[in-house]
Parts: structure tokens; sequence; C-alpha cells
């Protein structure tokens, strides 16, 4: 038992210096993380361009050829999409067996890493899927709306563990701390309740391509039809349902920082703030001009930001709650005993 009156012993809340290789793979990963935005990006331009049906329903040949011949258009979209999403598959791996060289047994970057590449699977297996099954271009299918969701969430997936790997890669803990407190159950909850709002964007923004209004008193006509596909009418619900989680996700996100008195769970809660003030803001536009394109690509960017921000607000609180718990007990510890 430590002498009354000595200072209590508080547990470091800095992490481990990374090693000049493991710092080199921190920011290779970050630099992939953004090249895979924009592969996610080009593949919702491919989507909303109806070239989804580029390569017919052939995979992984395009037209049943290595190289399409004298492709049209819509061909050579499609056809780029895959080369950059097979090199986002091949840098997936290098990055995890690369995460095997620098950082020892157990360390927590290799499994960010090995996630990485297992969402990374996953996402192409998906997208093979909806070639094969030809749920792509004008397919109005409802099958096709649950696998648009499905892609989005693996999607989600995938950024995530890019998230959590590059900040596990800097010398970050578990997030095991999350689940402790209140603030932090109700920080999940509004986790995984962003996860289905944006499968629900996900189907919002195909029944835009598929279904475009010619004006706006004539969208909202056919958005409350009875008639209306699952596509169409969820272009009134999911407004909705984005402004009412907004409020909550800033509320709480205020909460936990405040709690935490931590800058960088403090900065992400701004950022939260900010970016969904702006998502509100380019979805309002994205109504108004009748979702052209580039907009839907500029909403889609930023609830991937979003998203990303919410993940390191996560690991970031976790990990100040994890410090606090640390100094309480270092502190309970030090008080003297009764004989």
């Amino acid at each position: 038992m430590p002498a009354a009156g000595r200072a209590p012993t508080i547990p470091s809340t800095v992490p481990a210096t990374p090693t000049p290789q493991q710092a080199r793979f921190r920011r290779v990963l970050c630099a992939f993380g953004l090249y895979t935005l924009a592969v996610i990006l080009w593949g919702a331009y491919v989507r909303s361009s109806l070239s989804g049906d580029g390569c017919g329903a052939h995979w992984p040949l395009c037209n049943g050829q290595v190289l399409p011949v004298e492709p049209q258009l819509k061909t050579v979209v499609e056809f780029t999409h895959r080369v950059t999403s097979g090199l986002c598959w091949v840098g997936s791996f290098a990055l995890w067996w690369w995460s095997r060289r620098v950082f020892p047994k157990g360390h927590r970057a290799r499994l960010g890493a090995l996630l990485v590449f297992v969402f990374m699977c996953s996402e192409a297996l998906v997208g093979a899927g909806l070639v094969l099954l030809q749920l792509v271009a004008t397919n109005p299918s409802g099958a096709r709306a649950y696998w648009m969701g499905a892609h989005l969430l693996n999607t989600f997936l995938l950024l995530g563990s890019l998230a959590l790997g590059w900040f596990w890669a800097g010398g970050g803990g578990s997030l095991r701390a999350a689940r402790r407190s209140a603030s932090g159950k109700l920080l999940l909850g509004g986790v995984a309740a962003f996860l289905l709002l944006g499968m629900s964007g996900a189907i919002v923004a195909l029944g835009d391509t598929l279904y475009p209004a010619q004006s706006l008193a004539a969208g909202i006509a056919h958005d409350l039809s009875a008639s209306a596909p699952l596509f169409v009418r969820l272009r009134v619900v999911h407004p909705v349902l984005a402004l009412a989680l907004g409020v909550y996700l800033m509320t709480v996100a205020s909460a936990v920082a405040t709690r935490t008195g931590d800058p960088s769970v403090r900065r992400l809660a701004w950022t939260i703030g900010g970016l969904y003030t702006l998502q509100i803001a380019a979805g309002f536009a994205n109504m108004m001009l009748l979702a052209p394109i580039w907009l839907q690509l500029v909403h889609l960017a930023i609830a991937d930001a979003i998203w990303v921000s919410l993940v390191l607000f996560v690991a970031y609180s976790s990990a100040a709650s994890a410090t606090e718990a640390r100094v309480s007990d270092a502190e309970a510890a030090a008080l003297p005993r009764p004989a």
C-alpha cells in the first residue's frame, strides 16, 4: 500500500511512440483511405449514370473480354471502376501483409488491416453479385434495393475499419470503455442508427436515378402516392430521419465531449456537428435541384466523412474514458486504508 500522503501513480495517457516504419504505415494507410473514398464515389457515379451494365452480365471479365474492344462510354465508366476497385483489393492485401511486418503480434493495427482486407473482399463480392444478377442500370426490382442497402453497409464498415486501423496504428487503445458509460451506450446507439440511415439513403439515391422527378411538386406527389415503389416512398421518410438523428448525435456528442474534456474528442464533436449541418443543407439542395449527379456524389462524400468522424469520435472518447478510469483507480489505491 502506498504511504499516506504520497502522490498516486497516474497511468500515462500518451501512447507509445510509433517506430519510423509504423509511422510510415499510418501515413500510407491514410492515403489509401482517401484513394478508396475516390473509388467509392466513382462507384456511385457508375450507378447514377446508369453505367452498371457497361460490361454486361460478366465478372470479372468485361463483356467476355479482358480489355474491352471499341467500348461505349458506359463501358469505359464501368471498366474504370473495376480496374480501380481491383487496385483497392491489391492495396488492402499489401497493407495487411505489411502490418504483420511492422507491428508485433497482438497489436490492434494488425486487426485493423485485416478488417480492411476482409471488407474489401466482401465489397468486391457484393459488386460482383450486382453485376451477375443484373441488378444494375435501370433494373427496378425490390431485390436491388436490399442489395444497395447491403452495399452501403459494407462500404461503411470498410471505411470504419480504415479509420480504426489508422487510430490503432498511432497507438490507440481498445473501444471497450465506450460500452461502459450511459453516454457511451447512447453514442453507440446513434452510430447504429446512422448505419441504418445510410442504408436508406442508398435506396433513396437509387430511386432518384430510376424515377427522376420532373419538378419538385411532381416529385412530392409521386413520393406520397400509395402506389409508389419503396425507392420513392423513402424519399419522404429519409430527410425526417436524418434531421432527427442529427439532433440526437450532436446532443450526445456534445455531452460526451463535455464529460471527457479531451481536446481531440471536442474537435471531433465540432467536426461532426459541422459536417452534419453541411449534409442537411446538401440534402435540401439535392431535393430542390431534383438530385443532379454531382450533388448526389457530394451528398455521399459528406455522409462518408460523417461516418469516419463518428468512428474516430467513439475511438478517442473511449480512450479518454479508459484513461479516466485508470486515473480514478490509481487515486483510490493511493488513499490510506483503515487499520
